[in-house]
């Protein structure tokens, strides 16, 4: 991989940027590529695309790269010279890394000739799923006909790539439950209202959940349960639930959603209590379509790189699920290692050597 972008990694892990909050992040990169190319920078307020013209067309409609460029809020322990200097941020998900591969594809379109536009997407916010809608309604409305992107992934094989037709990741949801009653004080518990028996009727329904008739698989994780502190004159009069749902199907998740949403509302109204909802980073189930999944294939292949089977879809969330619902396209997986640190641990970096791997996965797509 070009020396220039290897050094625009490292930078980029320097300083890393939560979701929603990419500003320099974008300018480095926005600078990148307007330092080192001729293609067209566009900048969109939260994200920008580059545009490589095509230089002897056909007719050919466009294809679309997307790398996201968002941090996680983990504190970085690795002794790297270029760790994060953003106390409690760093890029353990390798969003650095899908960054600079983007950037690496500018340099090698600035060499090449090309039938077709070639667009690259830089988006922010896919940690929380909010990065992605915006940019995908874009490539939705230009003339593109196909859309890619990667991540990189623990427990595969150093640039081995891994994809699968149809679900690639499943659908998913933060859902936060909180009831209202009244506070009153530790010693006359009868002139408050409680939140506590709600609480334990929607733990109790966690069990009822699992013999609910669903289409496909769907899971509920309790992520917290709060409810007063340690303040033992005080009979709380809040308290929430909050959970994690997951689905292969879009349509299971708000199906399992409105289920806890009609429990907690029988579970209030016999409590006497007030319930409210929220919900949090919502992700669309990530869906490739087969023929591009097979195009993967075909490109990887084509460059000698070893191809695995994936026989079930990953758990984890992202937000490319966004694209494929109105742009045909297709996410792939490149190997960090088979015994590579997980993905949002602290032991966790981008291996660098894998961007060269993108890159010609990349100009073979197109």
């Amino acid at each position: 991989m070009n020396q220039d972008v290897t050094d625009l990694r490292h930078e980029l892990h320097a300083h890393p940027e939560l979701s929603g909050q990419e500003n320099e992040t974008k300018r480095r990169l926005m600078d990148f590529v307007k330092g080192h190319t001729s293609l067209e920078v566009v900048d969109e307020g939260s994200w920008f695309y580059c545009l490589k013209k095509a230089t002897h067309g056909n007719g050919r409609s466009g294809i679309a790269f997307r790398a996201d460029f968002d941090a996680l809020p983990i504190e970085e322990t690795l002794d790297l010279p270029y760790c994060s200097q953003n106390p409690g941020v760093s890029h353990k998900c390798g969003h650095d890394g899908h960054a600079a591969s983007l950037c690496g594809l500018a340099l090698a379109l600035e060499k090449e000739e090309t039938d077709r536009d070639v667009w690259l997407i830089f988006q922010p916010a896919e940690e929380v799923g909010r990065g992605g809608r915006t940019c995908a309604d874009f490539v939705a409305g230009q003339d593109i006909s196909e859309v890619y992107a990667f991540h990189n992934r623990s427990g595969y094989p150093e640039g081995a790539i891994v994809v699968r037709p149809g679900l690639m990741q499943c659908a998913s949801v933060g859902l936060e439950v909180h009831f209202t009653g009244k506070t009153s004080h530790a010693s006359e518990p009868d002139k408050g209202i409680s939140p506590a028996p709600a609480i334990a009727s929607m733990l109790d329904y966690m069990q009822m959940l699992g013999r609910q008739k669903f289409r496909d698989f769907v899971q509920t994780t309790i992520i917290g349960v709060t409810m007063g502190d340690k303040n033992f004159g005080i009979a709380p009069g809040e308290g929430e639930v909050c959970y994690t749902l997951r689905s292969n199907r879009d349509d299971d998740l708000a199906l399992l959603e409105e289920k806890i949403k009609e429990h907690a509302a029988l579970a209030a109204s016999a409590n006497h209590l007030k319930v409210t909802f929220a919900e949090y980073d919502p992700f669309p189930a990530t869906v490739n379509t087969h023929s591009c999944a097979e195009k993967v294939k075909e490109c990887a292949e084509k460059n000698h790189f070893q191809v695995l089977p994936m026989d079930k879809p990953w758990r984890a969330s992202e937000d490319f699920g966004w694209y494929t619902r109105s742009t045909p396209g297709a996410i792939f997986y490149i190997g960090d290692g088979v015994d590579y640190p997980d993905l949002h641990t602290k032991a966790f970096d981008f291996n660098d050597r894998i961007m060269d791997t993108a890159v010609r996965m990349f100009l073979s797509l197109i």
